[in-house]
């Protein structure tokens, strides 16, 4: 099989680039594979987009402002089973598989757990046979590079498309037209509807680029779509003669393109509002448009039947203008009145709830969209109106809450409101977060609407976070419970009848010794710093924000280097503290953190009194590629975020997969995760999610009482605020100020001694050998429960109704 393969990849790179293999690149093969994948691909894309139309099957289709889906080449691979083969026929053309696959580049998509958790579940829609489709935007720009400059994150440009993407095909008869201001006429028509004309809009052009989706070894391939945005100016022949008119048409096509140019714009500004708004409505309005058409194509039904055929799944609040929409083509394209195109339009929706962070549920200014989108606001203002006369006349006890359940409140269009109004479905992401929403963040909702709110805990797919990311020990599982737990995940509890078989357990240790043993090259070769890869793993891979909590890690490192400082001759256990972090470019006060991380990293991996027992490591630009060779290196998994706060998390589960220890707070799927382990498996500390809301209601909380009573706490602040750790006075003031000024609003002062003890109960667990094996060896039996097809089945059983293929 490799031999033949092998062949393939000569002719392939003949007929590309007119090369022998002595001549090659690893870029050079690394697109002649691709090209061979892709064939493979086209085909059965084909006949799986066949059998959903001859079948008529009834269609989940994703709408996500992120798909952080990584790199394909190895991805598609595996799923195809040609992995194996692939890495012996490139070695045997002279080339290291993994320097041919890192050619490239991870696709600019996503930010964080939102876009990863959405590729995730088109891994497991496609490789549980589910009839399920993606729709995006095809950003050309990620949300930007990151480089550690003088410790400071430094944001350039992630031109991700430098190079030819070979998954994306570009569909252009498919294009639909989309409509930003403009004026809105209603007439009224003979039998007394009415009728809305639009006039003078701006008119974009949204292009699709199609990238196949595929199963894990079962022919199905469905479909990511990523819409561009470009002018409706097909050349420059198409424009209006004059040198002024020239330069006004390129300036307007330079504000298209920027729709779909970055992910996340700048949003400080009112102008870069708009783009968020508009890169909103331009995903919706396309995607609509094109599932409307595919329904008419494929199904002689009428619309009002669309429920049967077609369910959409909103994630997270970005998309939710796709309600308006739906109501907006069927009443002003279609002639549905607005009874019966609500009612179709509240089968279809159904909507995930990802934050209880009330920054994080996105309002809109009224004027904006009225100016932006005239049509949808009125739509939205009447939904907004219908639903609340509804509290009015039908729940009198509501009456006093209509201005904090109304759509339209204060000047502001409050989108998880439309969202909840708007859809069938409304689901949390983890046991204790849809408690809260239920509980406390949207409890009057909650009321109105019981039947609606349901519980959907996030999962991962196992094939990218473990068969892919870590070979090894996918095939140790294999060699002791079988081949099973590859279809099925939950199988991996079968490791449990062998969790304390020493010889088994000491197999596991050099699998996870043989993974850091290529981090840490990994580290010297791009960091240029030498770690222990015989040290604890100590591993918080996430986005940098408050509540996430870096910093109370970071104080836990200055609090271990303090007494490293104080005692030299102290018998520690060799710690490595790897983070992996971007902050958003306005977020001045987690780039502050970076900074203190890396600032620390500078002092503690240089000072030879510590002895090379404590190193930090801060790896520049974190994306999936990194994530997954960190992963299987994990020995810690940090996952401290403020109780009440952490929806889900994802990189819980990856690293409990990989065997690693989960050290964190009663909080998302770590309690879920603690329900299966138990506390023997895992270390648990910290304020309970009950304990923080209380606070957060009642007061009793005094960051400054601990600043004076714990010398700990109290050296570490003084540190950063006399500039111990800093190049001048100044450096770092902000987050002293933020503690004890603003009383510690994430309760890292108040978590800090709890964690200290659990970070001593963790190392003194790593010191037993045996019983950390047998810990970690447990963690991975019970990590099938969160692989996303657990996860996907439940929502096509319980919300989407689907059938499989």
């Amino acid at each position: 099989m490799a031999d033949a393969l092998k062949e393939k990849i000569l002719r392939q790179l003949i007929a590309d680039k007119g090369r022998e293999v002595k001549e090659a690149t690893p870029k050079d093969i690394y697109y002649a594979l691709a090209s061979i994948v892709n064939e493979e691909v086209k085909q059965q894309w084909f006949q799986t987009r066949k059998y959903y139309k001859d079948e008529k099957l009834k269609e989940v289709y994703y709408l996500s402002m992120e798909f952080l889906i990584g790199r394909l080449l190895e991805s598609n691979l595996l799923n195809y089973g040609m992995l194996d083969e692939a890495k012996t026929a490139l070695e045997q053309m002279g080339f290291n598989p993994q320097e041919v696959f890192a050619e490239e580049h991870d696709a600019g998509l996503g930010n964080g757990g939102l876009g990863r958790l959405a590729a995730c579940f088109l891994d497991s829609l496609a490789s549980l046979n589910y009839p399920g489709h993606g729709f995006g935007i095809r950003y050309r720009y990620g949300l930007f590079e990151q480089r550690i400059i003088h410790g400071n994150q430094v944001e350039l440009p992630d031109y991700w498309l430098t190079d030819p993407y070979p998954w994306e095909s570009r569909t252009e008869e498919e294009a639909v037209v989309i409509q930003f201001h403009g004026d809105v006429h209603m007439y009224k028509r003979n039998d007394g509807t009415l009728e809305f004309e639009y006039k003078n809009t701006d008119k974009v052009m949204a292009v699709p680029y199609d990238i196949p989706v595929v199963g894990y070894e079962n022919g199905t391939v469905n479909t990511l779509r990523l819409w561009s945005a470009e002018s409706i100016f097909s050349n420059t022949s198409d424009r209006l003669e004059g040198n002024k008119q020239f330069y006004r048409d390129l300036a307007h096509e330079r504000s298209i393109e920027q729709i779909s140019g970055f992910l996340y714009p700048d949003d400080s500004s009112y102008e870069g509002k708009e783009l968020r708004l508009k890169q909103q409505y331009f995903l919706v309005s396309a995607s609509i448009q094109n599932i409307l058409k595919h329904f008419k194509t494929n199904n002689r039904m009428s619309l009002s039947k669309l429920a049967e055929k077609v369910v959409i799944q909103v994630n997270d609040t970005h998309p939710s203008l796709a309600i308006p929409e739906l109501m907006r083509i069927l009443m002003d394209e279609e002639g549905f009145s607005w009874e019966n195109a609500w009612q179709v339009t509240t089968k279809v929706f159904a909507y995930t709830n990802h934050t209880t962070l009330s920054e994080a549920l996105e309002t809109w200014p009224t004027d904006m969209i009225k100016s932006l989108l005239p049509r949808i606001f009125m739509i939205i203002d009447e939904i907004n109106n219908r639903f609340c006369q509804g509290i009015w006349f039908d729940h009198e006890e509501l009456r006093d809450k209509i201005p904090e359940l109304a759509i339209i409140a204060y000047e502001r269009v409050h989108m998880a409101r439309l969202a909840i109004v708007g859809s069938f479905s409304v689901n949390g992401v983890a046991k204790i977060h849809t408690e809260i929403l239920k509980k406390k963040e949207m409890k009057d909702f909650y009321t109105l609407f019981p039947d609606k709110f349901n519980n959907k805990t996030n999962g991962i797919t196992h094939r990218r976070w473990l068969m892919q990311a870590n070979p090894k020990l996918a095939e140790l599982i294999t060699d002791v419970i079988g081949p099973q737990w590859i279809k099925r995940p939950k199988q991996l509890i079968s490791l449990l009848k062998h969790s304390s078989d020493s010889a088994l357990l000491e197999r596991f240790d050099q699998v996870k010794h043989e993974n850091k043993k290529e981090l840490a090259n990994y580290i010297k070769q791009h960091i240029g710093i030498t770690v222990d890869e015989r040290s604890i793993f100590d591993v918080q891979i996430k986005r940098l924000h408050e509540y996430k909590r870096q910093l109370l890690n970071v104080f836990h490192i200055i609090y271990l280097y303090n007494e490293l400082k104080e005692n030299p001759n102290q018998d520690m256990t060799p710690r490595t503290f790897i983070f992996g972090a971007k902050a958003a470019p306005s977020y001045h006060l987690a780039k502050e953190v970076i900074k203190l991380i890396n600032t620390v990293a500078s002092i503690v991996n240089y000072d030879p009194s510590v002895k090379d027992r404590l190193k930090v490591i801060f790896m520049e630009n974190y994306n999936v590629s990194i994530a997954e060779k960190i992963i299987p290196a994990a020995d810690i998994s940090e996952q401290i975020s403020t109780a009440s706060k952490e929806a889900s998390g994802t990189g819980n589960m990856k690293m409990m997969m990989n065997g690693a220890l989960t050290l964190g707070t009663m909080d998302g799927a770590n309690i879920e995760i603690n329900d299966l382990v138990g506390d023997r498996n895992m270390f648990i500390f910290g304020l309970s999610a009950d304990e923080v809301l209380e606070y957060y209601q009642h007061g009793g909380y005094h960051a400054r009482d601990l600043y004076n009573t714990d010398d700990r706490i109290k050296r570490i602040l003084d540190q950063l605020n006399q500039g111990e750790f800093g190049v001048h006075n100044i450096e770092f003031k902000d987050i002293y100020y933020n503690i004890l000024y603003h009383n510690d609003p994430y309760f890292v002062l108040k978590d800090f001694e709890p964690y200290l003890e659990t970070h001593e109960l963790a190392e003194r667990a790593y010191r037993d050998r045996m019983t950390w094996l047998n810990m970690s060896v447990t963690n991975i039996a019970y990590s099938g429960k969160f692989s996303s097809d657990q996860t996907i089945q439940e929502y096509a059983t319980d919300i989407w109704k689907l059938k499989r293929k």
